[in-house]
């Protein structure tokens, strides 16, 4: 299969789609709308998951799993949260041969079974707070589908805790979605804005939902991780109750934070180019592939010993892959170490072995501007520098898109151009029935209410023109 891609500027969801395949991250599976996630893409989960888990484990949770069929009439207990799922589920009804008594649900999201349990373990004040995490795999059965931003069955984790008051719950729910923000921008160099759902985005069966928000490459908005305030919902949906320290009787209250491999469409679709994947090197499962070059078979001896030289020198600082495949040109290397996005190329051949130097490339700026000629010596300082600067540049760079195609339209007919191409940062006047027009009309929904945002006080909804309450961003979604 040939590695040429589509143009990214000319067919934006084609190059997606072959980019993902081609760079050995996804394959589809034969069921409709799942995928197969190959042993590229895995590699760069885990690296997501490792990131994630260890903030998870400062924060003071911990890790544990539970079922992934769950009794249907468990999600009837709490209305708002079965009629939101209702049209994904995938239900079981058959087993063993026979008919199952009671129809089991394959689990959307966890809430339902974690509450069933939680009432089980929480009986008094010292119970609490239960801060528990989980890393597994959830079904939802979508219409539409595209590689890792929505598909049927993805991987994500899935936090769950329960607290003694609303105010510790919130401060979890804020906590988290600092959490993901820290995560999106220093180790997958994604700028995202953390705000608030508006009533009708939120979680089904949350209070409030908060989400970060990212701008792909075509200007798209994606939610790229959510952390919901419940209330009592479920608590009271399933009995989660403790005695107080007055020894009386009172409901937790709960969170539910998740990010899922829809992260990786957001790398991709982030940082990716015309010659592939650009991976940020806190991420990348390969950080530093050494090329060797050569002629003969007399130059090959002496250069791939140097070459794996310099592999075992980096690998106790780096992911490190030396790439001494015979059949294939260094040209070809090239093109297909850019087509996975791995930070940093080093090619050394004889002349390299007679000065006492290598080249490094860099994959954010391919071609001459991105590489340079630096000594052997002192090479794993070198590069741990090069990465901070390729991390850095490519966070900046991604700001400056987004800022770039932000705008402050002036009326709804503004509004409904710029949309159609980037985001609208505009007054509304929290009204559901002029979201929904706004929507209907442009195919641009709320994407958050941003923490840091502006006051719409003495401003007017960009739509009805009444008096607004938010100023909010819209923008047309994954």
């Amino acid at each position: 299969m040939s590695n040429a891609l589509p143009s990214r500027s000319e067919n934006f969801a084609e190059w997606y789609n072959q980019l993902v395949l081609k760079a050995e991250l996804a394959d589809y599976a034969p069921v409709r709308g799942c995928m197969v996630v190959r042993p590229y893409g895995w590699a760069l989960w885990e690296n997501i998951k490792a990131a994630l888990d260890k903030r998870f484990k400062e924060t003071g949770h911990v890790n544990a799993a539970f079922p992934l069929l769950i009794p249907m009439s468990f999600f009837e207990k709490e209305k708002e949260h079965v009629e939101g799922f209702s049209p994904e589920l995938a239900v079981v009804t058959h087993g063993g041969g026979e008919d199952l008594a009671e129809p089991l649900a394959v689990r959307p999201t966890s809430e339902t079974i974690i509450g069933y349990m939680y009432a089980k373990w929480i009986k008094s004040w010292r119970d609490l707070p239960v801060l528990i995490n989980q890393w597994g795999n959830v079904v939802r059965w979508e219409l539409r589908t595209k590689l890792f931003l929505r598909t049927l069955e993805f991987y994500w984790q899935e936090g769950h805790t329960a607290h003694a008051t609303a105010e510790e719950a919130e401060e979890e729910t804020r906590r988290m979605l600092d959490v993901y923000t820290d995560f999106a921008i220093n180790e997958a160099a994604v700028p995202v804005v953390p705000g608030v759902k508006t009533e009708s985005e939120k979680f089904a069966g949350a209070v409030r939902s908060y989400t970060i928000e990212a701008m792909m490459g075509d200007t798209k908005a994606l939610q790229a991780g959510t952390s919901h305030f419940l209330g009592q919902n479920f608590a009271k949906a399933f009995n989660i109750q403790y005695l107080d320290k007055n020894n009386e009787l009172q409901h937790v209250w709960t969170t539910s934070w998740g990010l899922s491999t829809r992260f990786i469409g957001a790398i991709i679709m982030t940082h990716g180019d015309d010659k592939g994947l650009v991976l940020p090197p806190r991420l990348a499962p390969i950080q530093v592939v050494i090329v060797p070059i050569y002629k003969s078979d007399a130059q090959r001896a002496e250069v791939l010993e140097a070459a794996d030289r310099l592999r075992r020198a980096l690998a106790s600082r780096f992911r490190v892959k030396l790439d001494d495949r015979d059949n294939l040109t260094p040209g070809y290397k090239f093109n297909d170490w850019e087509l996975r996005g791995v930070p940093v190329r080093v090619e050394i051949g004889p002349r390299d072995l007679a000065k006492g130097t290598v080249a490094l490339a860099r994959r954010d700026k391919p071609g001459r501007e991105g590489k340079t000629f630096v000594p052997q010596e002192g090479l794993a300082e070198t590069i741990a520098q090069l990465l901070d600067d390729i991390h850095n540049s490519l966070y900046e760079r991604a700001l400056a898109f987004r800022k770039a195609h932000t705008h402050e339209p002036k009326d709804f007919d503004e509004f409904k151009e710029v949309v159609q191409n980037g985001w609208a940062y505009a007054p509304w006047c929290g009204d559901p029935e002029c979201e929904a027009n706004i929507k209907a009309e442009t195919k641009a929904t709320t994407r958050c209410i941003p923490l840091e945002g502006e006051s719409a006080e003495g401003q007017k909804c960009i739509y009805c023109g009444k008096p607004a309450k938010h100023k909010l961003y819209f923008a047309r979604a994954y």
